[in-house]
């Protein structure tokens, strides 16, 4: 069976480009199903973070920690900024002793926020008192410190605490 010609210059314009707007509009029909396959995947995640933040060198760290305090991170895995961490080093040994928080005092909640007194481990709390670093409140949901290859600082930021105890770099 022939395929039909067109006898007319308009038909034999017209007939090309209504076949590529016919391909175009079904390969967008195609990539936009795609995309709401995909974003309906998304929208079950809670969050769009990696498990680990990557801080830096652990040397160089510890040496800015010890001369000016601990260090905030506003704001971790939430777009709410209710996860806000606090990093501290103890000790001479840069491998040794971290140790993460939260940034509200151990006796009250999250909506307590803390501000360091800056270059000092000490804070001022929501009440206005002064509180030192021990008085924040310990992560629960397993946010802690890790070394990679004695150089490498990152606090995990995943809710695994009862692999605390056996990668814990403090």
């Amino acid at each position: 069976m022939a395929l039909p010609e067109f006898r007319s210059p308009i038909s034999r314009a017209v007939a090309p480009v209504l076949a590529g707007l016919g391909f175009f509009a079904v390969l967008g029909l195609i990539m936009w199903g795609i995309a709401a396959l995909m974003a309906g995947e998304q929208a079950q995640t809670t969050t769009f973070t990696p498990d680990r933040l990557p801080v830096g060198n652990v040397d160089q760290w510890a040496t800015s920690i010890d001369a000016n305090g601990p260090v905030l991170f506003p704001g971790l895995g939430t777009t709410s900024g209710e996860r806000t961490i606090v990093l501290d080093h103890n000790g001479t040994d840069s491998e040794r002793g971290w140790v993460v928080y939260y940034a509200f005092p151990a006796d009250r909640d999250v909506t307590c926020a803390i501000e360091q007194i800056v270059g000092t481990d000490t804070f001022t709390d929501c009440d206005g008192r002064t509180i030192s670093i021990d008085d924040l409140a310990p992560p629960t949901n397993g946010e802690y410190p890790i070394i990679e290859d004695r150089v490498a600082l990152y606090i995990d930021l995943g809710e695994r605490a009862n692999d605390v105890t056996t990668t814990n770099a403090g």
